[in-house]
């Protein structure tokens, strides 16, 4: 019996383990290895890094603290969460084990640009012609040449932050013509931004931009944006009964609680605001909450 089954590698996941394992817990990780984190070549938001750290050393280095606590780690996929008596029941990789409480950190799956090659796709994160997340590194595309791929309210407000860093923003649409209102195209025209109608598509690599073909016309960019929204790793908490909000997100409480006893959430899968400072932070409070929680059930005890 553990304490407390995580499911998901990320840093939300990884925080929660460290934090688990201090506070004397017996807790086991399983890491579908896919955290988006792994995506970023270099974060310059994460405090303590002033010149930067890559996503997947992050992990790698989070990994190491948690197991240097006692934290199992397993790799691969949660296939099911089961709900016993006063337990959850954790179904793959490996054997199912029991534990008193799960804390889901399964995360988002970012929407990438509809026929683009997983090569180019890795080439192009890379090198930093393909960017997900402005507020990331927003300030790395200050001045250049940068393009959104959306449309409608969320490709509109994409944009419009990004032109706080440049003046050169062309926002694409990803098929067809764009749809949107005539507020959002005033509020696009006034900000400079250049609209094209879509379909987009045929992306390579081109010297240090990233080319692509838009209504039959080459375009190329220093970075694209995606903003084609994200799926919610929600599964495994439909099938518990947690509460999910209209965007998919579940549910909590103030301190990370679902409204299934036992169980609790942290990261994106959570509404807030998909950063790794962020998702670390909802994990500490997890984390403590866990324990606590705990403690009146099973008092703690040396």
């Amino acid at each position: 019996m553990f304490d407390c089954a995580i499911v998901g590698g990320g840093p939300a996941g990884l925080t929660a383990a460290i934090y688990l394992a201090r506070f004397r817990l017996r807790t086991r990780l399983v890491d579908g290895g896919d955290s988006r984190a792994a995506w970023i070549p270099t974060s310059h938001n994460h405090a303590g890094f002033p010149d930067g750290i890559n996503g997947v050393e992050l992990l790698k280095r989070m990994r190491a603290q948690a197991q240097k606590y006692g934290v199992e780690i397993v790799n691969g996929q949660c296939e099911r969460l089961e709900r016993a008596p006063e337990s959850f029941i954790v179904h793959g990789p490996g054997a199912p084990f029991t534990a008193r409480t799960a804390l889901l950190a399964t995360g988002v799956v970012n929407h990438r640009p509809p026929g683009m090659a997983d090569d180019l796709h890795r080439e192009a994160l890379a090198g930093g012609r393909l960017r997900y997340c402005p507020v990331c590194d927003g300030y790395e595309v200050t001045d250049k040449d940068v393009a959104v791929l959306g449309t409608g309210a969320r490709g509109c407000r994409e944009a419009i932050f990004l032109r706080g860093y440049t003046r050169s923003i062309t926002l694409l649409a990803p098929e067809g013509p764009h749809e949107l209102d005539d507020d959002q195209r005033a509020d696009l025209d006034d900000a400079g931004i250049v609209v094209v109608d879509g379909p987009t598509g045929d992306y390579r690599i081109k010297g240090e931009r990233l080319a692509l073909e838009t209504s039959g016309t080459t375009r190329d960019f220093d970075s694209l944006y995606p903003a084609l929204g994200s799926k919610i790793r929600s599964d495994l908490m439909i099938e518990l009964g947690a509460d999910l909000g209209e965007d998919g997100c579940v549910v909590v409480d103030s301190h990370q609680r679902t409204e299934v006893r036992g169980l609790y959430a942290a990261g994106d899968v959570v509404q807030g605001l998909d950063q790794i400072s962020h998702a670390m932070g909802e994990a500490g409070v997890a984390a403590t909450t866990i324990r606590n929680d705990l403690a009146e059930r099973y008092p703690v005890r040396r």
